[in-house]
């Protein structure tokens, strides 16, 4: 939800009374015999970002003392060290003053005179919001908005995330953090910037690996993220304009996907696995579509039987989030075994490990199959098996739990190569 509170005149009734709030201009000694420059509201005022009282806003400006500081070191309440800034004294126990130069006078005169049309815009915003048009108010609010830290707003989208996208998201703005070297603020993201970022991520090495670049595919799935946290800011209001839409993403290289046929899942099928678990989750995946992480995590209550209808699977999937209904067939199900407790796991003692991998190696070998296989290609399998058979790709992506269309696109144009190896296989005489 926007806040407009600094849009608006605080208004507090005490029978009659309309109270307004006053802007005062104050300073604050800091080091390098400075004072900073910052507006003190009365009564407290919203903090646009965070919706927070405060009675202060720093400018970012600051003057020359004409009077002498130094820190000194004193002990808190807890006796810990700590700093704080004090006028010098002189014998008579009067502030020494400082005699300034021409330029660092000049720069106080200046910052002065902006500093006051700082604080007599913010009076105006507070206390007189006739003054300006309604397209004023919007250019005033994204303006400032725009000094909000980018950096800080995506931390609070990643961390609105839950699961794998919340760490997708973590690591995504570990490598805007990275790229950054300093703050981002909103009023600075640009087309270029957004172009920068995206050649950063081509060519940066991996946070896993200091030898190894980050691949192709990573980089552009945290582009694509940087891209949702654009957007999500210009629907919040946050920005002028949509920069999403304006900056194209990186494109995922074509990879080789593959799947077994028909013939090859039936060897599978006929030949011995030394661990036979892998075996009965790598077949349960080709006929149904499910994915290593909801294999592992399927327990038994998530298996319905309904009369007439036939069976069922309800499962939230553990990449997306998303309540699944998946129809089984007969076969799939018998798969599964022997029911057992509603709560145990039905694919028990499955765990993922590189010695699992190098069973599932050998089991496809041993097959005589010569493809590059993963569990991974199961899933493939059945996709690309339900095309051929005539499913249409609506409900093929229904089946696997595809969000959108295109991403179960990906499967027809492996049909279609296979097609195009069909259509050469009649070759005439010449």
């Amino acid at each position: 939800m926007f806040i407009y509170a600094l849009f608006v005149p605080w208004l507090y009734l005490s029978n009659t009374t309309i109270m307004t709030t006053k802007v005062k201009l104050r300073t604050k000694a800091i080091s390098g015999n400075r004072q900073t420059l910052y507006l003190d509201f009365y009564p407290p005022v919203e903090r646009p970002e965070t919706g927070e009282k405060t009675r202060r806003e720093f400018l970012g400006l600051f003057l020359f003392n004409e009077t002498e500081f130094v820190e000194e070191k004193y002990l808190d309440k807890n006796g810990k060290p700590q700093l704080r800034i004090v006028p010098v004294l002189n014998k008579k126990g009067e502030s020494k003053k400082v005699k300034l130069n021409p330029i660092n006078k000049l720069h106080n005169q200046q910052t002065q005179v902006l500093a006051e049309q700082i604080r007599q815009k913010k009076d105006n915003q507070l206390n007189k919001p006739e003054i300006y048009t309604g397209y004023e108010k919007e250019q005033l609010k994204i303006k400032e908005y725009g000094e909000l830290s980018f950096i800080e707003y995506f931390a609070q989208l990643a961390n609105k995330r839950s699961g794998s996208s919340r760490e997708n998201w973590l690591a995504t703005l570990r490598y805007v953090k990275s790229f950054a070297k300093k703050e981002i603020r909103l009023s600075e993201l640009n087309i270029k910037l957004c172009n920068d970022f995206k050649d950063y991520l081509l060519k940066t090495k991996s946070n896993k690996s200091k030898t190894r670049n980050l691949t192709q595919n990573s980089a552009s799935s945290y582009f694509s993220i940087f891209k949702a946290a654009l957007k999500q800011a210009y629907k919040d209001e946050y920005m002028f304009s949509d920069l999403s839409s304006k900056v194209e993403p990186i494109k995922i290289p074509e990879i080789q996907r593959n799947y077994l046929t028909i013939e090859e899942l039936n060897s599978l099928h006929k030949t011995e696995c030394r661990l036979p678990i892998l075996k009965q989750a790598a077949l349960f995946s080709a006929l149904t579509g499910m994915r290593y992480s909801d294999i592992e995590n399927l327990v038994w209550k998530d298996i319905e039987i309904i009369k007439g209808e036939g069976y069922f699977l309800n499962f939230k999937q553990q990449k997306t989030k998303s309540i699944e209904v998946l129809p089984i067939s007969e076969q799939a199900y018998k798969l599964l075994g022997k029911p057992r407790d509603l709560k145990a796991k039905v694919f028990e003692n499955l765990h993922y490990s590189a010695w699992v991998n190098k069973q599932l190696v050998k089991w496809v070998e041993k097959a005589g199959i010569t493809k590059k296989i993963t569990f991974h290609c199961f899933r493939h399998t059945f996709a690309t098996l339900q095309l051929r058979y005539g499913t249409d790709i609506y409900t093929v992506s229904k089946m696997l739990g595809h969000k959108k269309l295109n991403t179960t696109q990906i499967y027809a144009k492996v049909m279609d190569q296979t097609k195009r190896e069909a259509a050469n296989k009649i070759v005439l005489e010449l």
